[in-house]
């Protein structure tokens, strides 16, 4: 199955090296999403000399898999940081958030950046009758938050009519991250950022200030890691739960769906959005989200594909993807130095390009030593146990059931000769449990199956072809090469006899 977004098969191509030498920089940023890459422009405009390390190409993560959306609330809704926080934090929440997507505007119009920002509004609404409440309870938390929501009673065509009133927000955005990401770094870089791509970190020396790719080494003051979560073991991990959520896009004719964001909350819980691309439109869905590595990923696309298709008329699917988010346990992110004296900026949830740009404006302040207004309130350092005592309860049953399942029990095994091409899963062989990839033309690919982060065990992920850990959200290709952190060592290799 090939699975691209529509924003990293219509992106235009980023040309960076790889790194290839020591060197070093007032600052070392590890991540080259929209995180990584605004504090790298921000930060050189400064005149704070930058090295920017990729693992694979600018955008490639999270940013390049995202919706595209730019909005002031949160999307799985403000009520919950009224709720535990209170409105004035809510308030400054959406505050930062709504300064983001200006700014994310002023900097398309400085760089004339084609990636089809637009205004837009933005709709919140019921699939069902059991959903209509909490769609009024969003409505008035979005007003104690300071958002200018207000209730309408329809949806344009070719939405169904909703169940209950129709929360709009005026005035939000829509445009092409990849697009939009790939530019900014050739700002950065045409103003003195050393950016490299394909230069995966394998190590962090916190205490000499050094980060080693297989090539090179960068010697820096200050190592910020805008990785989605930060790579090795930090105490955030603990209280952030891993995410996947799927996507599809399938070809529309131009203006045959109305602009706008669309959140359906019920039975069917669907992101809905159009997106045109050249003289290409196509029409976005976004759902089916679970935790990281504990559903059948192929189920979960299929189910999302099943729900768009119940609700539009979806002929073809262009693009299928899936993306990783992180949920921080009492619903702020984490944003600035941790105990490693780093800078880190996790906990987005799905709200990435907004808080990476919000993440990107405080770590510049913080570096630059001005105060930020927003930054006591995201601190990394935070530990609320009682805000978020329920989100860190459901995380440590997740894992706890995950480490139940793969160590007590043995874990779901079957036999090699089981094994069909094209798909993995957790092998019996002498006695040993290994996670084994039978490629398309029959070809093995054995590694072990303990997660190199917290040793929990990885689980196959037939939808990205990748083995995914249920624990803290690593990910590994069949050869058990990092995909996506906290984890830094790949999955140990092993052989198979003939």
């Amino acid at each position: 199955m090939n699975t691209t977004s529509v924003w990293r098969g219509t992106a235009p191509e980023a040309a960076f090296p790889t790194l290839q030498e020591a060197i070093s920089a007032d600052v070392a940023i590890v991540g080259g999403g929209i995180t990584g890459v605004t504090l790298a422009l921000n930060l050189v405009e400064e005149g704070i000399s930058v090295v920017l390390l990729e693992a694979r190409d600018v955008g490639f993560g999270s940013t390049g898999n995202s919706t595209g959306n730019l909005y002031e609330t949160v999307s799985r809704g403000v009520h919950r940081i009224v709720d535990r926080w209170g409105s004035d934090v809510a308030h400054a929440v959406t505050t930062a958030r709504r300064s983001a997507v200006d700014q994310i505007e002023q900097r398309v119009r400085q760089f004339d950046i084609a990636c089809g920002f637009r205004r837009c509004r933005l709709h919140r609404y019921a699939t069902s009758e059991n959903a209509q409440a909490s769609v009024k309870n969003e409505y008035q938390a979005s007003r104690e938050a300071g958002l200018p929501a207000h209730l309408e009673k329809t949806l344009p065509a070719p939405f169904a009519p909703p169940h209950g009133s129709v929360l709009v927000l005026e005035n939000q955005a829509q445009f092409h991250p990849q697009a939009y990401v790939r530019e900014l770094a050739r700002q950065a870089a045409a103003k003195g950022c050393l950016i490299f791509q394909n230069s995966m970190v394998l190590e962090v020396d916190t205490d000499q200030r050094v980060v080693r790719t297989v090539n090179g080494t960068v010697t820096a003051r200050e190592i910020v890691f805008a990785t989605h979560t930060p790579k090795g073991v930090h105490l955030v991990q603990a209280e952030m739960i891993a995410n996947r959520e799927y996507g599809l896009a399938t070809p529309i004719a131009k203006n045959a769906f109305p602009p706008g964001i669309f959140w359906g909350s019920g039975v069917a819980r669907l992101s809905v959005r159009n997106v045109e691309v050249d003289d290409a439109a196509f029409l976005v869905c976004v759902g089916e989200e679970h935790k990281t590595g504990q559903e059948d990923a192929i189920l979960s696309l299929d189910r999302l594909e099943t729900a768009a298709s119940a609700h539009f008329d979806i002929r073809e699917i262009a693009f299928r993807w899936s993306a990783q988010n992180y949920s921080a346990a009492d619903g702020l992110p984490y944003i600035g130095r941790d105990a490693t004296d780093c800078f880190i900026a996790t906990g987005f949830e799905t709200d990435g390009l907004v808080y990476g740009t919000v993440a990107a404006s405080l770590i510049r302040d913080l570096i630059a030593g001005r105060d930020n207004l927003f930054a006591p309130i995201v601190k990394a350092s935070r530990f609320a146990p009682l805000k978020g005592a329920k989100g860190i309860a459901e995380e440590t049953a997740s894992v706890l059931k995950s480490l139940v399942k793969d160590y007590v029990t043995d874990g779901d095994k079957i036999s090699l000769s089981q094994l069909m091409p094209g798909n993995g899963a957790i092998v019996k062989v002498e006695n040993e449990s290994l996670a084994v990839y039978r490629d398309k033309n029959g070809a093995l690919f054995a590694v072990s199956p303990v997660c190199t982060h917290m040793k929990c065990k990885v689980h196959w992920n037939g939808v990205e072809t990748s083995w995914d850990c249920p624990c803290h959200g690593s990910r590994f290709s069949p050869d058990g090469s990092v995909l996506e952190g906290p984890a830094v060592e790949p999955l140990q290799r092993k052989l198979l006899k003939a």
